[in-house]
């Protein structure tokens, strides 16, 4: 009863001295409406330590005591095709529209770190996102927008730390200072060799890259964050939602565990980690996934790993509604489907997100399908009162319980990988789970137990397997010319023309002599990406010295 009343209290502080939005905060009809509700005063609830307030240890219900109320979550809307003027121009139309960051999608070519005049980008050129060869295209691709006020989220893992540099140089061309950038870098290279497979190099070579890029971040661009690491992946892949946050939460405590590796302080370095989810379409399931996400990350940062520190112990992160969700029968359906996925991850406390388009089933957003997707979020955001309360749905019996069930199976998890470990750590135990396809057999089965379950129709999707009778018109899509293939090869060969040759030798010899040693590889890499070298000249060079990467088959 007293440690109840004591939160309050402290939450009382804590809000009183936040600054809060000049906002109408009533109901429709006028009624006033707390910033937060918990227990009566003076009411005994034994689960209020875990429960808690918003704003204290361990999260669960917010990592600020004025929720929304403070700030609202960051619209940053997932966008790339073509080539880099025209990605710009979406960007542009984002950003007028009442979009507050920028997310960018790459095409399967700069994903695999080959150029688009590569054989093997044949077809391939702008169709999932935008083509990016060399640093003019981020030259491009940012034009008139300053980097300096822009945050700027990258979703690539794999070339993720050469990619990163090129955006270092259009920063610097643009006359930026470094130390003032802000965004994330998604880097996380785990969900790969466990879900996405997208990788260049086995893994500890990759995590090696990792590691000095967390280094470099933290001496030269401190607001940046080099790591996002990504349950999303997985969760699309086909896993459960509590191995969605078991998978990614290990993988966080990896990336932990690299920077004490290397000598870093955890009080510098956790704050420069995030995280990226997907809300599903179960409701109340992902309130409770994300909620519990937060109540384990702190635990697990303060008690294993040591953080003292508030900022330490936050788990901040992006939301991606559930690109898997979508069905190409009836899709006008999609746009009910992203709703409900977005309010969950509002109402889970998400600190950005993305709402994916009615018809990214079947191809790249459309302008029209972009714009319904960023109104979506923004009607939450303006009408629906989702900002005015500070985890409305804490204290619920349902999401309570489903909360702690998420936080048990998780544990469950963590042991798990823990046991095959050979030395105990977290780190241990997802490589040597990558290497014998611990990760992606347990995600094979969920999805394989899920299949089923809608072939037997005992779970169903609308449109699909229920209620398929429809009006509904076939859609008008994004299609990308071959035009845009020939230009950004004929682009790319002209640049190569034009650059000085010597400069580009001498600075991927350098790349390769750091590689051979000790040195930080970011800085020889940026000296590369000046030069105008390609992000296949400089991932080839680096696929010479440590060799390429090679999944075990598992049956």
């Amino acid at each position: 009863m007293a440690d109840s009343d004591a939160g309050r209290g402290r939450w009382q502080e804590r809000y009183d001295q936040a600054p809060k939005r000049d906002a109408d905060f009533t109901t429709l009809s006028g009624l006033e409406i707390d910033p937060v509700y918990g227990p009566p005063p003076g009411a005994g609830v034994p689960e209020m330590d875990r429960i808690g307030w918003p704003g204290e240890y361990p999260f669960t219900r917010g990592l600020y005591a004025t929720g929304y109320r403070g700030k609202p979550w960051t619209i940053r809307q997932f966008s790339g095709f073509g080539n880099a003027r025209q990605t710009n121009e979406r960007y542009k139309m984002l950003l007028r529209a009442g979009g507050a960051g920028l997310s960018v999608a790459f095409d399967m070519p700069t994903l695999m770190g080959v150029d688009s005049d590569d054989p093997r980008s044949l077809g391939e050129v702008g169709h999932c996102g935008v083509a990016i060869d060399s640093a003019a295209d981020l030259d491009a691709l940012f034009e008139g927008i300053p980097l300096a006020d822009t945050t700027t989220s990258m979703t690539i893992s794999g070339p993720a730390v050469p990619v990163f540099c090129m955006y270092l140089v259009a920063a610097e061309r643009q006359g930026a200072e470094l130390s003032k950038l802000d965004g994330t870098l998604q880097t996380d290279i785990f969900k790969e060799y466990i879900a996405q497979k997208e990788w260049l190099f086995p893994p500890r070579p990759h995590l090696r890259l990792i590691g000095d890029l967390m280094e470099y971040c933290g001496a030269n661009v401190p607001r940046y964050k080099p790591l996002s690491v990504s349950g999303y992946h997985i969760r699309e892949a086909g896993s459960t939602a509590a191995q969605e946050l078991a998978f990614t939460l290990a993988d966080g405590f990896g990336y932990v565990e690299l920077g004490l590796s290397r000598g870093l302080d955890i009080e510098e370095f956790a704050p420069g980690l995030s995280f990226f989810f997907d809300a599903h379409i179960d409701f109340f399931e992902e309130i409770a996934k994300f909620r519990a996400a937060r109540r384990i990350w702190a635990r697990w940062l303060r008690d294993v790993y040591g953080a003292k520190t508030e900022r330490a112990q936050w788990l901040r992160f992006h939301t991606q509604t559930a690109g898997v969700s979508l069905t190409a029968q009836q899709p006008g359906n999609n746009v009910v489907r992203t709703a409900v996925e977005a309010l969950a991850a509002v109402l889970g406390g998400t600190n950005s997100l993305h709402t994916n388009a009615l018809d990214e089933v079947l191809a790249l957003p459309g302008e029209a399908a972009a714009e319904t997707a960023l109104r979506t979020q923004q009607v939450i955001m303006e009408e629906t009162g989702a900002l005015n309360v500070a985890d409305p749905l804490g204290g619920s019996w349902y999401v309570e319980a489903l909360t702690d069930r998420m936080e048990a199976e998780a544990e469950a998890i963590f042991a798990r990988i823990r046991d095959l470990s050979p030395d105990g750590s977290m780190t241990g135990g997802i490589l040597q789970g990558i290497e014998n396809g611990w990760f992606t057999g347990e995600i094979a089965e969920a999805s394989f137990a899920y299949q089923q379950k809608l072939e037997k129709g005992e779970k169903k999707i609308v449109g699909v397997n229920c209620l398929t009778d429809s009006v509904a018109e076939p859609l008008e899509i994004l299609r990308i010319s071959p035009e845009v293939e020939r230009e950004q090869v004929a682009a790319l060969r002209g640049r190569r023309a034009q650059r000085d040759q010597k400069a580009v030798d001498a600075a991927l010899a350098a790349l390769v002599a750091a590689a051979r040693g000790d040195d930080n590889l970011v800085p020889p890499m940026l000296d590369a990406a000046r030069a105008e070298a390609t992000l296949g000249e400089i991932c080839d060079a680096l696929r010479a010295e440590w060799g390429s990467y090679t999944e075990l088959p598992s049956f």
